[in-house]
């Protein structure tokens, strides 16, 4: 019986091999069956009509023509139209799974980056360099997930030789420095993370959309972990949203003073950030809410209802127009969940191409949000498992709501808006309150603290007690 079994198999691939070769000579000579089969054998492997997941990546990596037309008409199956390339590798592998040696899975990638190019032909320059930037993600994921190189990275950080004499040269602390006695110098940044993309860049050239005095009060620290208590009084500043940084100063803003090092400090970059009413604080009136990219929480009080929303819409059009796309998330994660990083660095799309890019990412967020709320955890789990489903609900919620904020104000044409007198809220959309607000200014406002304060508005991250909905 094994024997007979074992010659049908090498009967079955030698058939296979003639048919193929057959093919390839068919193929040449211009026989349009032969694309009626491989579209008929490419419907069958996408719909896994009588193939398992293991067997259509043997099937897309064969090198022959019958076997890339198969994969071109299975790629047809997939539309990565206006989707970022990670979350459209993500798609196609859960499709199936990508085994077999080493070339034959550089060729699936290859039609995946080919048809990722034909989907998307004006987000990167060449098919090839969709394949080079499919490449170097495949090798992250594997460097982030396969315990090597990023451990040994994150464990002792590469450095580099520097000669004696820049030792020697005072580093930029980020004030205004002058290069010939008339042009500045480069943007230099503000902050401690070794990483260009994620410190503040400070720019003394930035254009400055408002002034004016908050109250400022710090709810949430990085990741949105609570404040310590002796950290979270209300303070008075000098607010000034310049470029896409808003600085809180100690004196009023004069362009040819340089900014000291504790205003430095207390500087918040409002890249991928989101400014909002804080509906849900009632111990001032006025206050505003404002959400980083690293998720700290900032509540300011302005000076009136109208103060309150010209700071939300000039905090939101600068981030809706400058913040540069998110880099990708870490490819087959599935342990924990992590938000993907977010550059502090100005976009350099186009106000068409910054549309689209967000436009493209709301599309993502919703597809990804509805696909988490399609599969929520069993009742009977508990710990992290519940708490990494809520995280991740909370983080794609925030994001949906944060792009289309964004859309919203570049449609309504955010010159308009940024172009503005720094207190000018004409145009702007002014949202009501009630009118028996204290409209006191946060300057002379005296700052009560009691038992009430200990009850602060609920917390950005859900609880565990929280119902998921």
């Amino acid at each position: 019986m094994v024997l007979d079994s074992s010659a049908a198999m090498g009967s079955n691939k030698l058939q296979e091999k003639d048919a193929a070769g057959a093919l390839g000579h068919d193929l040449s000579n211009g026989n349009s069956s032969n694309l009626e089969a491989a579209r008929h054998l490419a419907e069958r492997l996408y719909h896994l009509d009588r193939f398992k997941r293991s067997d259509v990546a043997k099937h897309l990596g064969k090198n022959n023509e019958f076997s890339k037309l198969v994969a071109e008409e299975y790629l047809k199956f997939f539309d990565f139209t206006g989707m970022t390339l990670d979350f459209s590798l993500r798609s196609f592998f859960k499709a199936f799974s990508l085994i077999g040696e080493t070339q034959e899975r550089e060729r699936v990638l290859i039609h995946f980056s080919s048809r990722y190019y034909q989907c998307n032909p004006n987000t990167i320059s060449s098919k090839d360099g969709v394949h080079c930037l499919t490449c170097a993600l495949m090798l992250l994921n594997t460097d982030l997930h396969g315990h090597a190189l990023y451990n040994s990275i994150k464990n002792e950080k590469l450095e580099w030789a520097v000669d004696e004499e820049e030792k020697k040269k005072p580093h930029s602390d980020g004030t205004d420095e002058k290069d010939n006695g008339n042009q500045t110098k480069a943007v230099s940044r503000i902050g401690n993370s070794n990483n260009p993309f994620l410190d503040i860049p400070h720019d003394p050239n930035a254009a400055v959309y408002k002034t004016g005095f908050l109250a400022r009060k710090i709810h949430a620290d990085m990741d949105g972990k609570k404040t310590p208590w002796g950290k979270r009084g209300w303070k008075t500043f000098y607010a000034v949203l310049k470029g896409t940084v808003l600085y809180l100063q100690k004196d009023e803003y004069k362009p040819e003073k340089a900014l000291s090092e504790e205003d430095l400090k207390n500087a918040v970059s409002v890249h991928h950030a989101l400014a909002s009413k804080a509906t849900d604080y009632e111990k001032k009136p006025n206050v505003l809410k404002l959400k980083t990219a690293d998720w700290r929480v900032l509540l300011f009080q302005a000076q009136s209802q109208e103060e309150m929303q010209t700071w939300i819409n000039k905090i939101n059009c600068v981030a809706a127009v400058f913040s540069a796309p998110p880099f990708p998330a870490a490819i087959g994660s599935q342990k924990k969940f992590s938000r993907p990083l977010l550059p502090a660095t100005t976009t350099k799309l186009s106000q068409d191409e910054q549309l689209k890019s967000h436009e493209a990412k709301l599309k993502q967020i919703s597809t990804e949000l509805a696909e988490h709320r399609s599969y929520p955890p069993d009742k009977k789990l508990k710990g992290k498992e519940v708490d990494d489903y809520r995280l991740r609900d909370h983080y794609l919620e925030f994001e949906k709501n944060r792009y289309e904020i964004y859309i919203g104000l570049l449609k309504e044409g955010v010159k308009e808006l940024l172009s503005g007198g720094e207190n000018d809220a004409s145009g702007l959309k002014k949202s009501h309150s009630s009118t028996s607000l204290n409209q006191e200014s946060p300057v002379s406002a005296k700052v009560k603290r009691n038992v009430s304060e200990r009850k602060d508005y609920r917390p950005e991250t859900p609880s565990i007690k929280q119902k998921v909905t």
